[in-house]
């Protein structure tokens, strides 16, 4: 869909990687929608192991664009490719694959198209092995059937599921699904499903139930080959509940693990020099300069005042395009801060809510699964009270075929009663369960309520701040307008100005002044100030 370039955002003064939808592709209007959720569906997950998202414009080109974190590092499919990892090592990417996509899914946001190769991994904060999760270009927040045909199937065969490879919708278990096949591929180094030919691909990942890993690696515990199955499962029910009962699952096998052994220099990802910051140009305050420069030089060229009317008008000219640069200056640095505190407000929101939904979630999750075992032992009652209940009537049955024989009379009525007692203890033993089922199911439903509230306040928030943030950038793109048109007028003057002055001798230290001034290789200046805000700005747009 995109093609991505390293850059350097001068707004928030880092490198970044800057995705551009390929030119072949700016007519479909489907996919330019796409890369438009990618950053709303991403920045609204707000996730440490999702990349960030810091920007989405369009060019004046009609140009689609994202500006998102750049990473150093290498991605999953490169670490694989090396051969099977290590068991900790494996569990612990997957744990944090599985906390990001938990958060996304907790927020109605599903991947669609989890493969190893938009698993980056990194390393942050002393951790070698940081997970980040990229391109949610496929990301759907809902289903708008505007953005693709019914049916279509979207994704990398050898990591969709089944639901997806019959063309339906992608749901939550759908990644929990690729998370299968990913756990798979790290523990054997292998594919579970492998073909050359993309149709059979699908039919194999529709139908074909998937080998044993420990068919190519024996030392795999029982625990993490349970999870691969379970994870593999072709009926999205028979997976994990969600991506929190995942987790657990995984927290409970890392206990069990070895402490790690992989962190050695060979495993850590390859660390890429960032690229140089851009040369800086001449700003305001040399602008100022220039300026005061340029009206000696005219006074020394033309000490009686009888300047021509044209140097005498670009002197004049140049100086009043320093005094407006030098009070727009202002105007944007004021705008810029502005716009980096409300976006520093969104990321604070956005995690905190995010946050609290994820408790939230996960206790959802154990409710319901909670719920769901006191059923599984409720209809084991069930079954039983029926067997109790055809015992009941073949005891009816022989009291009255005992007749007059009172010891055939009493055995029968003794078989009676303990039918009868045992469907009244069964009865009692059934609602017990029954209330605690409800009950669990009552406190979900609760978490559920107060899930689907903090989703419609992010909502809300989320796109009051972004209406902040274009008018803000609006504001500055007014701006930065403006300065380009002083400083093509200061730079017209200014050639004007030394295309006059420059034989003068009277003029010649002056003007050699302006000539480093210009190219900016006076040591003791401040850098490019407005020029640095003018580069921000439109890079920013």
């Amino acid at each position: 869909m995109g093609v991505v370039y390293r850059a350097r955002h001068v707004l928030i003064d880092r490198v970044v990687a800057l995705k551009l939808i390929r030119p072949d592709l700016r007519g479909e209007t489907h996919l330019r929608a796409w890369m438009v959720r990618e950053a709303r569906a991403a920045n609204r997950v707000d996730h440490a192991h999702i990349v960030d998202i810091h920007d989405v414009g369009e060019t004046e080109d009609g140009e689609l664009y994202l500006v998102m974190e750049y990473l150093i590092g290498d991605s999953l499919s490169s670490q694989i490719a090396k051969g099977p990892m290590p068991i900790a090592r494996a569990v612990d990417i997957l744990e944090q694959m599985t906390a990001a996509l938990a958060r996304a899914h907790d927020l109605g946001v599903v991947h669609r198209d989890l493969k190893s190769d938009n698993i980056m991994i990194t390393g942050r904060g002393g951790r070698k092995d940081f997970v980040k999760i990229l391109d949610f270009g496929l990301a759907a927040l809902t289903r708008d059937p505007r953005l693709a045909p019914k049916g279509a199937v979207f994704g990398t065969p050898e990591y969709m599921s089944p639901e997806q490879a019959r063309g339906e919708d992608a749901i939550a278990s759908s990644d929990l699904y690729a998370l299968g096949i990913l756990f798979f591929e790290m523990l054997t180094g292998r594919l579970p499903f492998r073909s050359g030919n993309r149709d059979e691909l699908l039919e194999m990942q529709r139908k074909a139930r998937p080998p044993s890993p420990s068919k190519y690696r024996s030392d795999i515990p029982e625990a993490a080959e349970r999870v691969i199955m379970k994870l593999l499962e072709k009926d999205p029910p028979d997976r994990f509940r969600d991506g929190h009962h995942l987790k657990e699952e995984l927290k409970e096998m890392q206990r069990a693990l070895p402490a790690r052994t992989w962190d050695s220099p060979t495993d850590v990802a390859p660390q890429a020099p960032l690229p140089p910051p851009p040369a800086r140009a001449p700003g305001v305050v040399e602008w100022s300069r220039t300026a005061a420069n340029f009206l000696r030089a005219v006074a020394r060229a033309y000490p009686d005042g009888d300047a021509p009317k044209a140097v005498q008008n670009a002197a004049d000219k140049i100086w009043e395009m320093a005094s407006r640069a030098s009070r727009l200056e202002g105007e944007l640095e004021s705008h810029s801060k502005k716009l980096e505190t409300i976006e520093k407000r969104g990321r604070a929101l956005r995690a905190e809510i995010g946050r609290k939904v994820e408790d939230l979630a996960g206790e959802e999750s154990r409710a319901l699964r909670d719920a769901s075992a006191e059923r599984d032992v409720l209809s084991q009652f069930v079954l039983k009270r029926k067997k109790s209940q055809r015992e009941l009537k073949e005891a009816q049955a022989e009291v009255q075929a005992a007749g007059s024989d009172l010891k055939a009379v009493r055995k029968a009525y003794e078989s009676l009663g303990a039918a009868r007692a045992e469907i009244d203890v069964l009865d009692s033993v059934a609602r017990d369960y029954e209330a605690r089922a409800r009950g669990k199911e009552d406190a979900a439903a609760e978490r559920r309520k107060q899930i689907e509230q903090l989703r419609a306040q992010l909502k809300r928030y989320s796109e009051a701040l972004e209406n902040d943030l274009q008018t803000g950038r609006e504001r500055i793109a007014s701006r930065v307008r403006e300065a380009l048109e002083y400083e093509n007028a200061f730079g017209e003057a200014s050639d004007l100005l030394l295309d006059h002055l420059r034989d003068k001798a009277e003029c010649r230290e002056l003007l050699e002044d302006i000539d480093k001034r210009r190219q900016g290789q006076d040591p003791d200046e401040k850098p490019s100030e407005l020029q640095e805000l003018m580069e921000r700005h439109v890079a920013a747009r």
